[in-house]
């Protein structure tokens, strides 16, 4: 087992960041299948919206965490 807590915490982000991505991936997907059949639901769809936007700040947090920070 890895002791090393740095490099667990880096691969916990890392599967983090790709559970987001495939649920960011899942709502364009939705948005974008609301707009091709003219889902007159306008609400839903800004919702959905928000949400994406919300996991996209969060997937640009969690990939800055395991981006080493390097001093030019």
């Amino acid at each position: 087992m890895n002791d090393n807590p740095g490099e667990v915490d880096q691969s916990a982000i890392r599967m983090e960041v790709e559970r987001l991505r495939l649920e960011h991936g899942d709502l364009e997907a939705a948005i974008d299948a609301l707009i091709a059949v003219g889902a007159p639901d306008q609400l839903q769809i800004q919702r959905l919206k928000k949400r994406k936007l919300a996991l996209r700040d969060r997937l640009v947090f969690l990939e800055d965490q395991i981006t080493p920070d390097i001093i030019a």
